[in-house]
């Protein structure tokens, strides 16, 4: 198994992190999978995976899992892809200040601190590759989306000077910047949101009758249109690790293509217009 090609993924329990270690495996890759909760990580390891528990709020999960990895790898590793994390919707003004640092924990110094652990592996054998899922929330803002959105950018600044610092050590580093894809996000959202901010906050908000139409399409699954199946980011992922030479950003979805161009030509107050239009539709 030392001769394979390695990579470790995170948030793997559901959407695209599953659906990112079912193929690749196929492609004959050693996938390490981990999920934030142990019970995920035992039910991978009966579907034949070696996984492992790692939830980026641990640190000795993280290193606990790197190191397990390395132990299997005779200490190499090809790949690694950053995927785990959560939404929480609310308006800023009703964000409570932990709760934001709770998911920049999560969706951004977690990372961090895994990537330091493995670009020293990854440098000692001259090569790796270092992918990190952003978002269309990584290009644009929307509303109600604040601490999302303020994760997803922080990542994109992150992962470009990543990307410009490893230049010449033969770690190639890519963003993946879906839209919509079908998976739990949204559901986990609503949970979120009643954890963060909660019932008595909602309805003394000046935004309450907002949140009550979208907790509730939020709790359906979120919007349908543009949606994909997470093969369509598992794709992406499968160039970013195998193709002699990664893209820096692989945009998933038509709104992703549509903002990542919009955002280059159009003046701030048109792009603010048209993502105001698009939140009132998802009503």
């Amino acid at each position: 198994m030392k001769d394979k090609r390695s990579i470790l993924i995170t948030g793997c329990s559901t959407g695209i992190g599953y659906s990112a270690a079912h193929i690749l495996r196929e492609r004959g890759w050693q996938v390490f999978p981990t999920c934030r909760k142990p019970e995920d990580a035992e039910r991978l390891r009966s579907e034949g995976f070696d996984a492992f528990h790692l939830d980026y709020c641990e640190t000795e999960s993280i290193q606990a899992a790197v190191e397990s990895v390395l132990a299997i790898t005779g200490g190499r590793l090809d790949a690694l892809f950053n995927n785990g994390a959560y939404g929480l919707p609310g308006a800023i003004e009703d964000l409570p200040t932990d709760a934001l640092r709770r998911q920049f924990e999560t969706n951004f110094f977690g990372w961090h601190e895994l990537t330091r652990l493995v670009i020293p592996v990854m440098r000692n054998q001259g090569h790796g590759r270092i992918v990190q899922c952003s978002s269309i929330l990584g290009l644009v803002a929307m509303d109600y989306r604040g601490a999302y959105n303020a994760t997803k950018f922080a990542l994109e600044g992150y992962t470009d000077t990543l990307r410009l610092e490893l230049h010449g050590s033969g770690i190639q580093v890519s963003l993946i910047e879906p839209g919509p894809i079908q998976s739990e996000f949204s559901k986990t959202a609503v949970k979120m949101f009643y954890e963060e901010i909660g019932e008595e906050t909602k309805n003394a908000s000046h935004f309450r009758e907002s949140y009550n139409r979208r907790l509730s399409m939020l709790a359906k699954g979120g919007t349908t249109k543009f949606k994909l199946p997470p093969d369509a980011v598992v794709q992406k992922l499968t160039h970013a690790i195998e193709a002699p030479k990664a893209k820096a950003r692989y945009y998933v979805t038509v709104p992703t293509h549509i903002m990542g161009t919009l955002r280059r030509i159009l003046p701030t107050s048109m792009i603010d217009m048209i993502l105001r239009r698009s939140a009132k539709s998802e009503e």
